[in-house]
């Protein structure tokens, strides 16, 4: 049997070659891939190959995907949440520390002084201007619980802080993964205005573009500092510059470089450094690998931003997997054309989402290619695969 194809459109770990290597052409060339597997590649001018099943993000963000466009295609696609929530975590950490203390402003000070007579004269007198304050026993508040926002949250804990959160999504396992000190505020609003600190850690979308803006930035209390290292657009930055400049925000620590972000005092702005350590960069290639191998070899979806979770072990002797528009009588048609080719359905499940729906069915016999054909012949129905 020819192996199936891999086409990675940046340099990944090869962690990922490793789990993928035995059964799949690994290559960064090829015009026919069964598969895609990416980082930050711009996806949205790029000429899809018909070919192509799944496209795995290495990294939890799908900007630069067009996910929409793909699902229409019958294209599943997959990100990787929490693969590089450690490194995120520990990020967070160190912008808490930099927001409080003023430890950049001090260190570029201190670059201004070498060659100078009498330096430890000037560094004793010249560091009152960069007294900061400490994170213990301050309040941290963050918007969005999810792997990354627990893992802050508990982190914070240990360090002494207290912590509030809000997550109109928090589901029941990430609730039990919180420290039971974290308390749970009513509304974004409500955590504004309790914090010292704000972290945001949700992903973006319309719905949370600009979640902290002009409109909500003034109940953040007087001298508070705002974290963003998840998204730019969900900070609203002309608001921010405005509270940097009337001295509602002491200080704005962000991911995502902006040109009116850029050298401005109180604003520090790091080159998007959030998942860049190796370790990260290995969890999410392997954690990507194993999503296609999982969906192209026995059709499980398992982190898909465009097609419901569906999986189930192997039943049968033959599996197919139907990708159709979520329409009346589509399962009834399918189930139909299975039962007068004389086929018992050993398992059957399916999961909608939205637009789309996603089939899995197992049965007793091999299905003829006139069985497929008639399938894949419903209007509703996208695509069809057996594996």
């Amino acid at each position: 049997m020819m192996k199936k194809t891999i086409l990675a459109l940046n340099n990944i770990s090869k962690l990922a070659e490793e789990k993928l290597k035995a059964d799949y052409e690994f290559t960064m060339q090829s015009d026919r891939p069964d598969a895609i597997i990416v980082r930050s590649f711009n996806m949205h001018d790029y000429a899809l190959p018909e070919t192509v099943l799944a496209v795995s993000r290495a990294g939890a963000g799908t900007n630069n995907i067009p996910v929409d466009e793909y699902a229409k295609r019958g294209v599943v696609v997959f990100n990787t949440p929490g693969a590089n929530a450690n490194a995120v975590k520990e990020l967070v950490i160190a912008a808490l520390l930099m927001s409080g203390r003023k430890i950049v402003d001090g260190i570029e000070w201190v670059k201004t002084l070498k060659g100078s007579e009498g330096l430890s004269k000037a560094v004793e007198s010249g560091k009152k201007a960069f007294v900061g304050r400490e994170i213990s026993e301050k309040t941290l508040g963050i918007i969005g619980l999810g792997a990354i926002g627990i893992l802050v949250a508990n982190a914070a804990i240990s360090l002494g802080m207290n912590v509030v959160g809000v997550d109109p999504y928090l589901s029941t396992a990430n609730a039990l993964r919180l420290n039971p000190a974290v308390r749970i505020a009513p509304s974004t609003d409500a955590l504004l205005e309790a914090s010292d600190f704000v972290t945001i850690h949700v992903p973006y979308n319309e719905s949370t573009k600009y979640t902290v803006n002009s409109g909500n930035i003034g109940k953040m209390k007087k001298g508070a500092a705002l974290i963003n290292l998840a998204r730019g657009e969900l900070v609203e930055n002309a608001a921010v510059l405005e509270a940097i400049k009337s001295g509602a925000l002491s200080r704005y620590v962000t991911d995502f470089p902006a040109d009116e972000l850029i050298g401005t005092d109180g604003v520090i702005v790091m080159p998007h450094l959030g998942a860049s350590t190796p370790e990260a960069e290995d969890n999410c290639a392997v954690m990507a690998a194993g999503e296609l191998k999982d969906f192209l070899e026995d059709g499980n979806i398992r982190n898909s931003v465009n097609f419901p979770a569906c999986a189930a072990p192997r039943a049968g002797k033959c599996r197919m997997t139907v990708i159709h528009k979520n329409e009346k009588s589509v399962i009834s048609s399918i189930t139909d054309i299975i039962g007068k080719a004389g086929v018992n359905i050993e398992n059957f499940v399916s999961r909608s989402r939205g637009e789309f729906a996603y089939a899995i069915i197992d049965t007793t016999e091999v299905l003829a290619a006139n069985v497929i054909a008639d399938i894949e012949a419903l209007p509703s129905v996208i695509r069809c695969r057996v594996l």
